[in-house]
């Protein structure tokens, strides 16, 4: 295994959100940061030492960032093929090529869950107006998903019948399509699993998500869940980045059915917006951690020191004028994380609030009324 000590520069491809806070705890332990990511202006700018401008799927962009760190990771999944095999040829890339493109596309992610034996609720893949109309006819009421980014709810549509789904399949593109079962839910939940490339793995408690319009609204940690439930979640979580051969983080988000299932709904082998509130509450951060788990470094300890909560904040609340952050820091304990984006619109996330309480509850309802402080009146 190669450790990669502080000292060393690391490499990111993307520069969002992710990226920035990532770099952060880079920073803090010791690392030089590299970043590579289409938008020159992007957050993580303000942590990194060099910022390289071009696409995701730009190898020679990607050689460029390889050949002057020590080690390559990502924040965001959707990086060309011919980009991760120029990485490889310079640097460590972790996690490694075939984990990523396994997970970037929604059916092949599907398929290789299946292929595992990890829990799944029904799911199709279709190609055609006639194989939406049999999947919906097989199915039911069903969600029809791209099988590429459409992230945030975005790239969706939800059919209640099969005579739906022929314009729904026109509606999002007229490609091949992921069509899932509409599923009865009693909470969404995820689980974040640390894993090194020696095999040593760490796994933080399930987290409790609440999703608006498709994108994440809050999160609670550790989830308040039937000791039976949170252990089953957490071992299919280190069953899917043991046989994937992660090395960094997996983030696997799950649904709770009514009827008791644990099923699996979608992998992403980065840092998760559902987590943001290790920052807070755990022993480790997940962006410490990330890094930790990607050089090598022995894994920090997962274990849960304050309940603790974040709530996402949207451009929706710039509309007009900007929000009043003074008003939603009078709440104590309190946090505002702002990601450094230039331009707002609706549905862009860009920030979050975070705090700790004496339960998880707590911690929601100081983030939630802190959020409903930050919209100016009048």
């Amino acid at each position: 295994m190669t450790v990669i000590l502080p000292g060393a520069t690391i490499g990111l491809l993307g520069g969002g959100q992710l990226g920035r806070m990532t770099g952060y705890a880079a920073r803090s332990l010791g690392y030089d940061v590299h970043v590579l990511d289409p938008d020159p202006t992007c957050p993580a700018r303000a942590i990194a030492s060099r910022v390289i401008t071009g696409s995701f799927r730009d190898a020679a962009a990607a050689a460029d960032l390889a050949r002057g760190v020590g080690v390559v990771t990502l924040e965001i999944e959707q990086i060309g093929p011919d980009a991760l095999a120029a990485v490889s040829q310079f640097a460590p890339l972790r996690p490694p090529a075939d984990a990523i493109i396994t997970v970037q596309d929604r059916i092949r992610q599907r398929t290789w869950l299946d292929r595992g034996g990890f829990p799944l609720g029904p799911w199709r893949a279709i190609d055609s107006a006639a194989s939406a109309t049999e999947a919906v006819g097989a199915l039911g009421r069903s969600v029809m998903k791209t099988p590429v980014g459409g992230y945030d709810g975005r790239g969706q549509a939800r059919v209640g019948s099969a005579g739906e789904a022929a314009g729904a399949w026109e509606s999002l593109g007229r490609g091949p399509l992921l069509v899932e079962q509409f599923l009865d839910l009693e909470l969404e939940l995820s689980v974040l699993v640390a894993r090194c490339e020696d095999g040593r793995m760490a796994t933080y408690a399930p987290a409790v998500n609440h999703h608006v319009a498709g994108v994440l609204d809050w999160s609670i940690w550790p989830a308040e869940l039937p000791p039976d439930v949170s252990h089953q979640a957490m071992r299919v979580a280190e069953g899917i980045a043991e046989r994937m051969g992660i090395v960094g983080l997996l983030a696997v988000e799950m649904f709770l059915v009514t009827d008791g299932r644990l099923l699996v709904n979608e992998l992403a082998p980065r840092p998760h917006n559902s987590y943001h509130h290790s920052e807070r509450g755990a022993s480790t951060s997940q962006f410490e951690q990330f890094v930790r788990a990607v050089c090598g470094l022995p894994l920090g300890s997962v274990d849960a020191l304050r309940p603790a909560a974040i709530a996402n904040l949207l451009g929706d609340l710039w509309e007009g004028t900007d929000p009043d952050f003074a008003n939603a820091l009078t709440i104590p304990d309190v946090r505002l994380h702002l990601y450094g984006k230039a331009a707002a619109r609706p549905g862009r996330k860009m920030g979050h609030l975070s705090a700790v309480g004496e339960s998880t509850e707590v911690a929601l309802g100081k983030v939630l009324a802190a959020r409903s402080r930050m919209v100016k009146q009048g």
